[in-house]
């Protein structure tokens, strides 16, 4: 039944309306009219096809990979992709200090570096905890990765000693050199760098601006290099013999040690893509208080 009676048209006592002749200039093909017979749509998804073609030519005619021809927009794109999925795992980074301390990551974050602390087997449970506050407090706040600080902590005082004092002088945890930052940082943290949270407070603030200073756009390499050589006082590498080596150093023991702060993640995971994504918009002096 290829047109069965429910289908058809309906004419009383068999009249059929005289066919009506089309003009000349637009008349259908015999094709078109054999598609039309045999499928009454066929008409309109003929007309829906040409419009879309239409569309795509003149979208084409107008629009071009403009990114192709733009390196720095790729490396923004790139930029982004980093910060993006970084801050996923990362509370410090995309939320406020305030809302981000009281996030159940930074919980974790202070037990995982309480943890690692305690594996030194240099200091005791409520000492390490007590650290690991001061610690992981002020990363957040510093925009610092928790386990870069261990990394540094360890590198500049692997016994953990408060009174600990190098040969050129520098004190404390975090080993501060008293006569270059006390009278910056005086009035903000207070004087006695030999106190445990003054001392760590002082460096973690020291490490966060130094960071954005040495943050480049193009490469996270030589964002946390030149970082930590500006921290050991590394500018032309004369002060200390092989003073090049020390981010070699501190990712070592970020390696060793920061085994629960990292949680399996490989150090680029854990510390270069996180500082120089919290580093981005924060080369703004001693006087930032974030």
């Amino acid at each position: 039944m290829r047109n069965p009676w429910w289908r058809a048209p309906y004419y009383r006592d068999g009249y059929r309306p005289p066919a009506v002749r089309p003009h000349p200039d637009t008349a259908l093909t015999a094709l078109e009219e054999e598609l039309i017979r045999r499928n009454p749509s066929a008409w309109s998804q003929l007309a829906l096809a040409i419009g879309a073609a239409a569309a795509i030519v003149v979208a084409a005619s107008i629009s071009g990979p403009f990114y192709i021809a733009r390196a720095p927009l790729a490396r923004q794109l790139l930029a982004h992709r980093y910060i993006d999925s970084t801050r996923q795992r990362t509370p410090w980074l995309r939320e406020p200090t305030a809302m981000a301390l009281q996030s159940p990551a930074f919980l974790h974050d202070r037990e995982s570096f309480t943890m690692d602390l305690l594996r030194t087997g240099r200091v005791t449970p409520t000492r390490a905890r007590t650290l690991a506050d001061i610690a992981v407090r002020e990363a957040y706040t510093r925009k610092i990765p928790p386990a870069l600080v261990l990394g540094v902590l360890l590198t500049e005082n692997d016994e953990l000693k408060s009174a600990a004092r190098s040969r050129v002088g520098a004190v404390g945890l975090m080993q501060i050199y008293p006569k270059h930052w006390r009278d910056a940082l005086g009035h903000k943290f207070g004087t006695d760098l030999h106190a445990d949270s003054t001392n760590l407070k002082y460096g973690i603030f020291i490490l966060g601006y130094l960071a954005g200073k040495a943050a480049d756009a193009e490469n996270l390499e030589s964002s946390w290099r030149r970082a930590l050589l500006n921290y050991n006082g590394c500018v032309r590498g004369t002060n200390t013999p092989d003073c090049r080596a020390y981010p070699d150093v501190v990712r070592r023991q970020v390696q060793r040690a920061a085994k629960s702060t990292c949680g399996g993640a490989d150090f680029d995971r854990c510390v270069v893509k996180p500082l120089w994504a919290g580093s981005r918009d924060d080369v703004d002096g001693l006087s930032s208080t974030r």
